[in-house]
């Protein structure tokens, strides 16, 4: 006999649900369907329809035993499960009780509805009426247990004691049962005992050798857990038994060298596969793609898209979204756009993760309008627009400066009308676009309307404010702000403190930034390369070069916790050239350069810019040339300075030169640089045609016929009214 605890379950007062969906029977029927007679056409609907009229028109004489166990397993056939268990609560009610066959589906369809404990009652009836418990039943509560998983896997350890009472109760558990247990044990994290399951499996009496199912849940469980040297000791002992790793195998070791970064060893397992014989799968290919959009790899991520279709792989979702993404968060939202109209010419339905993506790469690269016209395109093809859409759309429109726009956005999602409600991220998106553009009255009307839609904010909206209230110079408000948080229970984090820091320099109150600088440190936690930055350029103002080198010199002690970035060498590098030290300036440079950081767009133009101001041009001309070998595009002051510098020292063909880059880079002119350019066309020779030598430039794109986010959403809603955008 089992234990009492198999044959009592946790829910001591056994019930099943008896939710059921509403049939209908035909009026225009002119006699009831036999369901017995084996001459008469006879669908499961007719069948269901037959049983609940039954039930219905004739409660004292209901169906009989065999046509109630035959709909039974009929519903079990067809995976019907919330029917099924309807159906058994309905016999049961009127004591018609199900055979062995239909309580063995019973048990499965608890499983598969994801009640495992409901399942657990089931065996407990089998037993009290007297049927014999077989493995197969077992395997199915063992397979409900482990995929429902639990608290603190508790559901896991309700597999393992059912597992022990098999074996107790001469049950013995078969190569199922034992790769069940395996399985769950893995996705549980629990190796050790899964590895201890596998040695017991290979020494049992019965017959349930070690299988490819047994390995293939051992690999994955390593491999997912960063073990990849315990998961190749189990292939080789795979292979010494004679069993050959298929694709999935394969795709766990490629996955798992890609995480880790590695994606030579995982390009190596891959043409392994192929040497093999071993098809790779869309998992296969998705991988690998993922990892080389990673390390920017793009034309090896493209033609392996190619290669699947070459393959007879057609690309899922999944591979598609894993390219475009990868393009998006490398700048190239135009190649994403364009991967996002191959999907759909390939007849790939894009998913809303897809559609997220290359909104968000446009929104990067401050094409709103084009991601609102992705939007669109979303909502024509059936998409509704979830949280992430709009959260990614109010970044967008604060990242390129169109608050206004944002906030009319908000105002939409705020509408008791529409389909999705802000969260905090939508607040505090809105928050830190109003309070970097000063407008901290609407900053703090924002907030007041996130707290009383009962949203208490974080650090991140406390951080945003007080950064904003501190930029204005209004250090009581920020510290009353802050004392409010306190009294939430919000903790500072990191931020707070760079915040609170570069506020206090910002107002000229180096001392009190100073100390709470030095407190951070003494207290045990290093300050942010952030915070060093901060302060040493505040120091570099106020021209105390000695002590902003100090605080670098720290910065770059071996024994630190952080290290010097770009924007710090910039920073001294700066500091250095204002104090008239050009040679230390140079020394900053190769020093940056021997510590493989290489000089950005400000380094260049600080550096060009002061040996301008020195008329020391050659020097000067070297640095734009290693700007632009660098891929720097440099921006118009730049060209404004090396302009003037060209012009004084009369060196035309230097200035003709320097246009037609300008015009090649398609450098869009403002009032300051044309002045300057009129200047130089001035100082020019008379005998030079002016028309001849003066490139055409771009002019500003005109922003007049842009549509803005909330009057396309009315509009998507008129034209899309099945999305229901706004609730009736």
């Amino acid at each position: 006999m089992l234990s009492k605890r198999l044959l009592h379950p946790p829910h001591s007062t056994f019930s099943i649900p008896t939710t059921l969906q509403p049939f209908h029977f035909s009026s225009s029927s002119s006699s009831t369907p036999q369901p017995n007679n084996p001459n008469h056409p006879y669908s499961l609907s007719d069948s269901l329809s037959h049983f609940h009229l039954s039930l219905k028109q004739y409660p004292n004489s209901p169906p009989s035993y065999s046509s109630c166990n035959t709909l039974i397993t009929d519903l079990r056939k067809t995976k019907q499960y919330n029917l099924l268990i309807s159906v058994h609560s309905k016999m049961v009610s009127v004591s018609v009780f199900p055979c062995f066959t239909s309580l063995s589906a019973l048990i499965e369809s608890f499983v598969n509805t994801q009640k495992p404990d409901f399942a657990l009652g089931v065996l407990a009836l089998i037993i009290k009426r007297g049927f014999h418990v077989n493995v197969y039943n077992m395997n199915l509560l063992l397979k409900g247990f482990c995929q429902t998983g639990g608290s603190h896997g508790s559901h896991c350890d309700k597999a393992l004691d059912l597992f022990c009472m098999m074996k107790r109760n001469c049950v013995l558990p078969d190569s199922v049962s034992y790769n069940t247990v395996i399985n769950g044990l893995c996705k549980d994290k629990r190796l050790v005992e899964a590895r201890e399951l596998f040695e017991e499996m290979k020494i049992v009496d019965y017959n349930c050798k070690p299988n490819l199912v047994t390995f293939s849940c051992l690999i994955n469980g390593f491999c997912k857990n960063g073990d990849v040297e315990e998961s190749f000791g189990l292939l080789e002992e795979m292979e010494k038994m004679g069993l050959a790793a298929d694709v999935f195998v394969y795709s766990d070791f490629i996955n798992a060298f890609c995480e880790k970064g590695d994606v030579e060893r995982g390009k190596e397992v891959f043409n392994e596969m192929l040497r093999k014989n071993v098809a790779p799968n869309v998992v296969t290919y998705s991988c690998l793609m993922h990892a080389l959009c990673k390390k920017k790899r793009w034309e090896e991520a493209s033609r392996m898209l190619h290669d699947m279709t070459d393959s007879k792989i057609r690309p899922d979702v999944v591979a598609y979204t894993v390219l475009a993404d990868g393009l998006c968060r490398n700048g190239r939202a135009s190649d994403a756009v364009k991967v996002l109209d191959l999907m759909v010419q390939k007849g790939e339905e894009p998913s809303n993760v897809t559609y997220n993506a290359v909104i968000n790469g446009l929104c990067k690269k401050g094409r709103v309008d084009d991601a609102l016209g992705i939007l669109e395109t979303m909502a024509k093809k059936g998409k509704k627009p979830d949280v992430v859409t709009y959260n990614t759309l109010l970044k967008g429109l604060c990242g390129v400066g169109k608050i206004d726009e944002a906030m009319d956005l908000l105002n939409v999602l705020l509408s008791k009308e529409f389909h999705i409600k802000p969260d905090v991220f939508a607040f505090n998106l809105v928050i830190q676009g109003l309070c970097k553009e000063q407008r901290l009255h609407d900053a703090k009307r924002v907030y007041s309307t996130m707290v009383e839609r009962g949203l208490q904010g974080n650090i991140v909206t406390y951080n945003s404010l007080i950064d904003g209230y501190l930029s204005a110079g209004k250090l009581t408000k920020a510290l009353e702000l802050w004392k409010h948080a306190v009294d939430l229970g919000i903790s500072p984090n990191s931020m707070t403190y760079t915040v609170f820091i570069n506020g206090l320099c910002k107002m000229q109150m180096l001392s009190i930034a100073k100390g709470l600088f030095n407190k951070k440190r003494a207290s045990g936690t290093t300050p942010t390369v952030s915070e060093y930055n901060t302060l040493m350029a505040s120091l570099c103002k106020e021209s105390s070069l000695e002590q902003a080198r100090s605080l670098f010199q720290e910065m770059k002690n071996v024994n630190h916790d952080v290290d010097v970035d770009v924007v710090s060498f910039n920073i001294i590098i700066d500091g250095t050239l204002k104090a008239g030290d050009v040679k230390s300036a140079k020394e900053l440079l190769l020093e940056m350069l021997d510590m493989d950081l290489v000089p950005d767009n400000i380094t260049f133009s600080t550096l060009i810019n002061r040996f301008l101001k020195l008329g020391k041009l050659e020097e000067a001309t070297l640095l734009y040339d290693k700007m632009v070998s660098c891929g720097h595009v440099p921006d118009a002051v730049l060209f404004d300075s090396l302009l003037k510098g060209y012009s004084i020292k009369g060196k035309t063909e230097k200035v003709i030169s320097m246009l037609q880059e300008m015009a090649d880079k398609d450098v869009i002119l403002d009032s300051k640089l044309t002045s300057t350019i009129l200047g130089c066309l001035c100082n020019m020779p008379k005998d030079i045609d002016i028309k001849k030598i003066l490139p055409k430039f771009s002019q500003p794109s005109s922003l007049g016929d842009s549509v803005k986010c909330n009057e396309l959403l009315m509009k998507l809603n008129k034209v899309h009214p099945e999305l229901q955008l706004f609730l009736a």
